[in-house]
C-alpha cells in the first residue's frame, strides 16, 4: 500500500474542526466546502488507520488519537505561518535584518547618517552596522558574517566581489610645515617621528599599507615614534607638538579636526580608495541590497 505524508492542508482541516466542533464551522472558517473539509481530515485518519473524532450528533470530539495530534499540528501550522511571514516580509522589505560592515572612519564620509535615513525608508528592517576596521570588515564578508560593507582599498581578503566608489587623497599633517617643505618625499619619511593610528592592525591597515610601500620604494623603513588606536587621539597629539601623523582629505574636514595643523600633500599622491564588497558570487538579502545601494549613493554624493 502506497503512503501519502500528511499534508498541511490536512492538518488545517484537523485544527479547524477540532476548534469549532463541526465540519460545517470548520469549512466556513477555512472557506472551503463541509465535504472538502470531511474529506481532509477522512484522508488523514485513513492513512494512519487511527480515527481522530467522535462523531457524535451535535458536535465533533477528539479521541485519544486526536488529542495526541492536536498540540503537534497546532505547533507545525503555526511554524508554517511564522516562516511564510518571515519571508515575505523579508522579501518586501516590511521585515527582515540588514547587516552590514563600515570602515573605522566611516563618519568622515557621511556614512554616520546611513543608519538613520535607511530606517526613515524602511522603519521595519532591523539594522546591523558594525563598525571595524576595513580588514575586519573585508573577512566579515568573505566569510559569510556580514552580507556587505564599505572598505578601504587594498584589504588583501580573497573572495569578495569589490566595487571602487571614489578616492581619497592621503596628506600629512604637521604643525611643523618646515619639516616636509611643498611636499612629502619617501625618503623624507625615514626621520620622521610618526604617530600612527590603528595601532591594532599596525601594517595590514590599508592606509598605513601605501606609505610603507611608498617608503619601501625609497629604501626607508618607517618607525613611529607613537602608535594609537584613533585617528582622534592622532590628531590631539599633532596637534601638541609630538609629531606628525597622515590621513585622508575626508578627515581633515571633519569638524573634530584640529584648527592650526598643515597639510602636505605626498610627491607623488597617495589615494585611499573606497569600495563597497560583497561575497563573490553571494545573494544579498532585499534589506541588504537596498543598505548598500544607499551607502554607495551617500559615498558618492558626498564626493561630488
Amino acid at each position: 500500500m502506497t503512503s501519502h505524508p500528511m499534508t498541511l492542508a490536512q492538518l488545517r482541516a484537523f485544527q479547524a474542526a477540532a476548534r469549532c466542533g463541526s465540519f460545517t464551522a470548520a469549512a466556513a472558517e477555512l472557506r472551503l466546502t463541509q465535504a472538502s473539509v470531511s474529506e481532509l481530515v477522512r484522508r488523514l485518519e485513513e492513512e494512519y488507520g487511527l480515527v481522530l473524532f467522535s462523531r457524535g450528533s451535535r458536535r465533533l470530539s477528539l479521541t485519544g488519537a486526536g488529542e495526541l495530534l492536536k498540540p503537534i499540528a497546532d505547533g507545525a501550522i503555526a511554524a508554517f505561518d511564522h516562516a511564510d511571514q518571515a519571508l515575505r516580509a523579508f522579501g518586501g522589505l516590511t521585515g527582515g535584518v540588514a547587516t552590514f560592515g563600515v570602515m573605522r572612519n566611516a563618519e568622515y564620509y557621511l556614512l554616520s547618517d546611513l543608519a538613520q535615513t535607511f530606517h526613515e525608508r524602511f522603519p521595519e528592517v532591523q539594522i546591523r552596522l558594525i563598525g571595524q576596521n576595513s580588514v575586519d570588515v573585508a573577512a566579515a564578508v568573505a566569510s559569510g558574517e556580514l552580507e556587505a560593507g564599505i572598505v578601504v582599498l587594498p584589504v588583501g581578503v580573497t573572495g569578495l566581489d569589490v566595487r571602487p566608489l571614489l578616492r581619497d587623497e592621503v596628506v600629512m599633517v604637521t604643525r611643523e610645515p618646515e619639516r616636509w617643505g611643498s611636499a612629502v618625499r619617501g625618503e623624507d619619511l625615514a626621520a620622521a617621528p610618526l604617530i600612527l593610528y590603528d595601532a591594532h592592525y599596525g601594517w595590514d591597515e590599508p592606509t598605513r599599507r601605501q606609505v610603507m610601500q611608498r617608503a619601501q620604494s625609497a629604501g626607508v623603513t618607517l618607525k613611529p615614534i607613537i602608535e594609537t588606536e584613533h585617528v582622534s587621539s592622532a590628531l590631539r597629539l599633532v596637534e601638541r607638538g609630538m609629531g606628525d601623523t597622515f590621513v585622508s582629505r575626508a578627515v581633515t574636514k571633519g569638524p573634530d579636526f584640529p584648527p592650526g595643523l598643515h597639510l602636505i600633500p605626498f610627491e607623488e599622491p597617495v589615494f585611499d580608495t573606497i569600495a563597497s564588497i560583497t561575497r563573490d558570487a553571494g545573494i544579498l538579502s532585499p534589506a541588504s541590497r537596498q543598505l548598500l545601494q544607499l551607502a554607495e549613493e551617500m559615498l558618492l554624493a558626498g564626493s561630488s
